[in-house]
């Protein structure tokens, strides 16, 4: 009987708080990597191989630690990128709501992964082996059962705290976190088509995960971080593997690169600009919060009644949002109202819409595109807006 309470109460390491803390922490990094590089990075979007021996160990880490399977979190995630904040989407909150997708975000994972059309249509090329179809497919459970048991005999009865911190470790911060905070509040470099923000610029705790907007902008990317202030764990890790010989980077984020202004678009200024397209709406929608307040300004010297600039104020933040249908009808009558009485902020909302459409006509030839651009950079040199000439300057200064 004493063994056994001996051994409840210190396990076979008999370790001290600071080694048991240690010890959770490193374990629910290399969670956090198995899912950012091996899950994300690698098998969902390409963006780099991994040495085989690399990526059985993260198949086995997550049997033990989250009992998913490849195939069925690769579906779900292409999917979310296929229909991001759309009816099929399977976790966006701009659909289920925020609570929904924070609190309930293991749920609705496991209800999609439950359905057979994702599987088929978003889980091709993942891992079909013998293991994967008889071990880690066949007992999902049994891994994080075996999990337990190692946590307890490692360290005693505070090893279920362990393990029960391993079990909610990706369902908080993956699920709730990235899924559902990731699509809700932060910041955003990139005015990629859907509502994804950079959580924290520093990717710590969630491996990179945090900087979403930016995996968003640029999927394929084995990097997230762009801003020279961020910082991508997972990135870290990836280099660390590839000095290695374990893991080979096929994709990353094209670098922005400035000239000076050219006198008009050419193809390669074309180029350059549908490559960093969405760097250059988000530097649009800057634009339009820096004219706003310029005007709001312009008001209050002029000594305008606070009803002439209020409105205005109110609207500042989402001017650049003017055609999105998220943006709730209320929002879009105010800016419409607010656009009839401004004219300069009626131009340059009607100018980035022009912008926009011009690389979203898929179906246009490069000379149809071309011409497109030079036409508005041309509008935008001739419009008297400071701002928007300041714009079109930089624009023909994008270099591939």
């Amino acid at each position: 009987m004493d063994w056994l309470l001996s051994f409840l109460s210190n396990g076979v390491l008999d370790a001290a708080w600071w080694q048991i803390l240690i010890f959770a922490l490193a374990v629910t990094h290399v969670t956090i990597l198995s899912v950012t590089i091996y899950l994300h990075r690698c098998q969902a979007h390409r963006g780099l191989d991994l040495h085989p021996a690399v990526s059985h160990f993260f198949r086995f880490w997550l049997w033990l630690t989250t009992g998913m399977v490849t195939k069925e979190w690769v579906a779900i995630h292409r999917k979310h990128h296929a229909r991001c904040e759309r009816d099929g989407d399977p976790h966006s909150p701009m659909v289920f709501g925020i609570g929904k997708v924070f609190f309930e975000g293991a749920e609705l994972y496991r209800a999609e992964s439950k359905v057979d059309e994702t599987m088929a249509k978003f889980g091709h090329g993942t891992p079909n082996d013998w293991v994967e179809r008889n071990l880690y497919s066949r007992f999902q459970w049994q891994g994080a059962g075996l999990m337990m048991i190692i946590d307890v005999t490692l360290f005693g009865a505070i090893g279920l705290t362990i393990w029960a911190v391993q079990m909610i470790w990706i369902p908080f911060w993956a699920a709730g976190v990235v899924n559902g905070i990731g699509h809700f509040w932060g910041y955003r470099n990139y005015a990629s088509p859907d509502a994804s923000r950079n959580v924290f610029p520093w990717g710590f705790i969630i491996g990179g995960e945090e900087l979403h907007n930016n995996h968003h902008a640029y999927a394929s990317s084995a990097k997230f971080s762009s801003k020279w202030y961020e910082i991508d764990v997972g990135w870290g890790w990836i280099r660390a593997f590839e000095i290695l010989g374990l893991a080979k980077v096929k994709k990353v984020a094209p670098k922005l690169r400035l000239d000076e202004a050219k006198p008009a678009i050419d193809q390669e200024t074309l180029q350059a600009v549908i490559t960093h397209r969405y760097e250059i709406m988000a530097r649009y929608a800057d634009l339009l919060k820096h004219a706003a307040h310029d005007e709001i300004q312009r008001l209050k010297s002029s000594k305008a009644a606070t009803a002439a600039w209020h409105p205005l104020k109110r609207t500042r933040s989402f001017l650049h949002l003017a055609d999105d249908e998220s943006l709730p009808p209320a929002h879009r009558t105010e800016v419409a109202s607010v656009l009839a009485q401004h004219h300069s902020l009626a131009t340059l909302v009607q100018m980035r819409r022009e912008l926009s459409s011009i690389w979203e006509r898929s179906t246009a030839s490069s000379e149809q595109l071309l011409k497109d651009l030079q036409d508005w950079c041309n509008r935008a040199q001739q419009s008297g807006i400071a701002r928007l000439e300041e714009f079109s300057a930089r624009l023909r200064s994008y270099a591939a």
